[in-house]
Order: structure tokens, then sequence, then C-alpha cells
């Protein structure tokens, strides 16, 4: 069996890891690494009657987790003190977003940056306060802080001189170039209150961004755990509105194969219609468990394919071939 799916075999029914020799252990785990879900592996094991060296393993990444999701809810903490002066609406999304409502996705998920979703009118007052903070830019290069502040749905990363970790403010869910442009103004106003004054997406919202980050703005690369998102968040919540709501952000066709790459790989329970695929998503299954033994990238022209892709998503052919070139000559090599 491919590596990748044997991940998200054991990730369907943990129980049929019990017969794994070694060598699939070793495997299982590598690959868990790689795509960043050793924690929501563990958290799956968790329970099991598992060879000794495998419990170790499973006790040291939910502790793991456990650390990495205080320090993400701590950030977020941090951000909203920062900004809770300028009285504008903060939305948290991804990882951080799953840990602070307690959905489940966030069950021992690796949380890397922090996300916020600001209106887009407010980007120069949340920049600013953020800096008075603390926070300082990553991008030195006048291209890359340009490309960012122009075309890109989001200002450039910052970076907390102190405490070393990044947020990204998003002001829309896709790149200003994007064929597709979701209604930013429509998710800030139907998030939802949390206790602390931050916000989370609506739970339609919620699926819809992750449609959006999976298959409209990337190369798929991480996919196996944003996929993992989306199954746990439709096994919590159904599917009912979804396809209405994916259709007022013109995301209809993503969340349509977002539900048949999903039911194809986890088991998701979704209506018959996406029970079947088609040649396309099995491109994107085989990009989705492109993997090793050793957790390495495998299949390079597929990811190479999907790598051209996800630029052809984000901007025009004559933008698209400046962009690249000028990234190739500054030493951007994609792919490795």
């Amino acid at each position: 069996m491919n590596p990748g799916w044997r991940l998200a075999t054991i990730l369907r029914e943990p129980s049929a890891s019990l017969t794994f020799s070694a060598k699939e252990w070793t495997e299982l785990f590598a690959v868990a690494r790689a795509e960043q879900m050793a924690g929501t592996l563990a958290h799956r094991l968790h329970g099991l009657v598992l060879p000794a060296r495998i419990k170790r393993l499973v006790e040291d990444a939910l502790a793991s987790s456990e650390q990495v999701r205080m320090a993400a809810l701590w950030e977020a903490e941090m951000a909203r003190r920062a900004l809770a002066p300028l009285g504008v609406p903060v939305v948290l999304l991804k990882g951080t977003a799953f840990a602070a409502a307690g959905l489940s996705p966030s069950a021992g998920r690796n949380i890397g940056d922090l996300d916020i979703l600001v209106p887009r009118e407010s980007l120069g007052e949340v920049e600013a306060a953020l800096m008075a903070a603390g926070w300082e830019w990553v991008k030195p290069d006048p291209y890359d802080d340009a490309y960012y502040r122009r075309w890109m749905h989001e200002l450039p990363p910052l970076i907390h001189h102190e405490r070393d970790r990044m947020i990204d403010v998003h002001h829309t869910i896709l790149p200003l170039t994007a064929k597709i442009t979701p209604d930013a103004a429509g998710l800030i106003a139907a998030s939802e209150p949390l206790e602390n004054g931050l916000r989370i997406l609506s739970r339609p919202d919620v699926l819809v961004h992750a449609v959006a980050h999976l298959l409209a703005d990337g190369d798929l690369a991480g996919g196996m755990r944003n996929l993992w998102d989306f199954h746990c968040l439709v096994r919590d919540g159904g599917t009912e509105g979804l396809l209405e709501r994916a259709r007022h952000h013109g995301l209809a066709r993503e969340m349509a194969r977002a539900l048949r790459l999903s039911h194809a790989l986890y088991g998701t329970e979704v209506p018959s219609e996406y029970q079947r695929l088609g040649l396309a998503d099995r491109l994107y299954l085989r990009r989705l468990t492109a993997r090793d033994g050793w957790g390495r990238q495998t299949r390079r022209p597929l990811r190479m394919a999907f790598y051209v892709r996800s630029h052809w998503l984000r901007m025009p052919p004559a933008m698209l071939a400046r962009h690249l070139w000028t990234k190739y000559r500054k030493g951007y090599r994609p792919v490795g």
C-alpha cells in the first residue's frame, strides 16, 4: 500500500494498525510527521493496546501537540490585546480557530502561524498596531513586499521579535488576482464571537475557507492535513447548506470536489452524488498521497503540474510568466 494511503487508512480505522510490522510503524510515523499530522495520528491511536515503543511515540506526540495548542492560543491572545483598542472584528482562521473554538480537527493538530481575517479597510491600522506591539516584517525583498500588498489576500507576514511567532493578516481568503472572488465582507459579517472577543467563521464558512485553501489557492502541499480538517468538520456538522454557501462565495465546484476527495480518502459520509470519483479527482488523490516510506515527496512531475496550476489559479498568464521569471532570477526553485 502507498504510505500516504496507509496513513489515511489508519486515520479512518486506527485498529487496522494493530497487526503492523516494525517497518510499517516506522513508515506510518514518517509520513505523519512529513504531513504535520503526527499529533493527529497519535490522538487517533490513543487508547489502543500498542507496542511499548509506539505507545511512547504516541504519548510524546500528544504532549507536543498540547504544547503547540497552548502556544497558539497564547499568540492569539497577544494579538487580541494588541488589536482590541482598534475596535475592529478579528476573525481567527485555520488551526488556531479550531483550537479556540474546541472544534474536532484541533485534536492533536499541528498549528503553525497565527492567521487572522480583518476588514480590508482596517489593514493599515491593524499593521501599525501589531508593529507597535513587537511584530516586524519578514519579507525584506521590495518585490515580495509589493507583491503581497498589491495582489495577495494578506499582508506580508509579520514575526514577533521576542516570541519568534508569525502572524498572517488576511483581508480575504483568495488572492485579489484569482478568478474566484469570495465575499470577504460576508465572511466577517457572518462570523461568530468567542468569549474573549475574538471571532471565528460560521460553520459553513469554516468549510468554505478550508476548501478555498485546499483546492483554489495552492499546490496541495499539506493537503492530507487540510482534507482531514474538512472531513472532521463535515462529520460533525453534515453537508446541509454547504453547496449553497460555497456557491455564494464562488466555490461550489471546489466544495463538490472536496466532498468527493474526503469520501475517497477518509470515508466521509457524503450524499451519493459525491461518492463517485472522476479522472481529475484521481490525480488529486495521487498528489495528496505522494510520499514514500521515508516521508519524502514523490511523483515530482505531478507535483510540478500542481505547482504551476496553483499559480495559474492565482494570476493571469502574462502576470504569471513575469512573476515566475522574477522569482527564478532571484534563485527560487520550486518542487524539491
